[in-house]
């Protein structure tokens, strides 16, 4: 099947904007791939500085639903990243451990995977072990997040 920028939205209820294409097919990649402030990495490109796990409790996972999980709202309480994934296909845990600081979770999936912004559209992602970070910018010897 087919999956849409317009099929995405309706399922998340998570309106994007118009100037969008909604009939465009959902480009599904297989490795790095960007979305505004967010990059996702597979693990294994990682596993040497990033870990899941937690030191204060066991790991928890969270089998992502339907509708989707916000990862992030962009700069001010803008536009959230979501992560959407049919039903028993995908798990997400913010319980990383990254030597960088700019994991904010990770998500395993047996099925394609979803990434919506309302602004930047969508882009899937193949099945495996994927890490959610943070992008930073760098202006010289200074690093800074990307705010979206």
């Amino acid at each position: 099947m087919t999956v849409t920028l317009a099929s995405l939205s309706q399922q998340t209820g998570l309106a994007v904007l118009d100037h969008l294409e909604q009939s465009v097919s959902i480009p599904v990649v297989d490795g790095l791939q960007a979305q505004g402030d967010l990059i996702v990495v597979p693990l294994s490109l990682l596993a040497s500085s990033v870990k899941v796990s937690s030191d204060w409790t066991p790991v928890s996972w969270t089998d992502v639903p339907p509708e989707g999980i916000e990862l992030l709202r962009g700069a001010a309480g803008g536009n959230p990243h979501t992560l959407v994934a049919d039903p028993g296909t995908c798990r997400w845990t913010p319980n990383v451990a990254d030597s960088d600081g700019l994991a904010i979770g990770v998500f395993e999936t047996s099925a394609v995977a979803y990434l919506l912004h309302p602004e930047h559209g969508a882009t899937g992602c193949t099945p495996g072990t994927y890490v959610i970070r943070r992008q930073r910018e760098h202006e010289g010897r200074r690093a800074r997040l990307v705010a979206d």
